[in-house]
């Protein structure tokens, strides 16, 4: 210690000696500690070594027993014995990383699993989605046929419309017969089913003179077709005491009914 000038040696007892060094051991722990709590936040810690207010190396070596004492475990948990050492219990953690069971961490969203220390495959865990339409029942649909277009309306066929011709006389083979021959057509839609043609014969005498007029029906060629046109020859007789020696017929007129 230097006073007034004047330099001057302290001499240190060993008793003095050991109490500041148990002084200085006790502020290294100090500072550990400190240091331990701050780096225990988001930021790195830093611990101060040497002691304080001083300059240069200083021998902060224990010189009796030292007793470690451990810091508070997490809040909620148990503090670990003195010692002893380990690690945490398996899916927990003291940093800001994210811890699963069984030690992993937890897989983000979206990326696929590390691979399986057994396996050596991954599995993917990706969160996407698709979309689709179908029935799903496995049946086929048919589109349905389109209707039968509606039947369009016919025009009913006109009816049958019968026509004919003069009569077309020859001599038979007796003076009280005949032969007749008439021309038919038919120009309706039609056929001609049924009918019948009338004829008026006359009994002419020997000077010219027209003594009677006899008829006699035949039944018509049928069926006559529309639009069809045919002929048929008729031999018509009259009773023979209705034309006496001398005299013969003629057929002149005649009419149809049809239908």
């Amino acid at each position: 210690m230097l006073r007034h000038g004047t330099l001057r040696t302290t001499t240190w007892s060993p008793g003095r000696r050991r109490a500041f060094a148990g002084a200085s051991a006790a502020v290294v722990c100090l500072g550990a500690a400190l240091g331990a709590c701050a780096g225990s936040g988001s930021g790195g810690g830093y611990v101060a070594v040497g002691g304080t207010g001083r300059s240069g190396p200083v021998d902060a070596s224990p010189t009796g027993s030292v007793t470690m004492v451990p810091l508070d475990g997490p809040k909620g948990g148990g503090t670990t014995p003195p010692g002893t050492t380990g690690s945490p219990p398996a899916g927990t953690g003291t940093g800001r990383g994210t811890a699963r069971a069984g030690g992993g961490p937890v897989p983000v969203p979206g990326t696929p699993d590390p691979p399986s220390p057994t396996t050596g495959k991954s599995t993917g865990a990706g969160t996407g989605a698709s979309t689709g339409t179908g029935t799903g029942d496995g049946r086929t649909t048919h589109t349905p046929a389109p209707p039968a277009p509606a039947p369009v309306p016919t025009t009913p066929p006109a009816p049958a419309a019968l026509s004919w011709g003069g009569p077309v006389t020859a001599a038979g083979d007796q003076r009280w017969c005949q032969k007749v021959t008439v021309d038919f057509r038919n120009s309706g839609g039609t056929a001609v089913r049924s009918g019948s043609v009338t004829f008026g014969t006359h009994v002419i005498g020997a000077l010219g003179i027209d003594w009677s007029t006899v008829r006699t029906s035949e039944a018509l060629p049928v069926p006559i077709g529309a639009g069809a046109r045919t002929d048929h020859t008729w031999t018509v007789c009259l009773d023979a005491w209705r034309v006496p020696l001398g005299m013969h017929v003629e057929t002149r007129d005649l009419s149809v009914q049809w239908k």
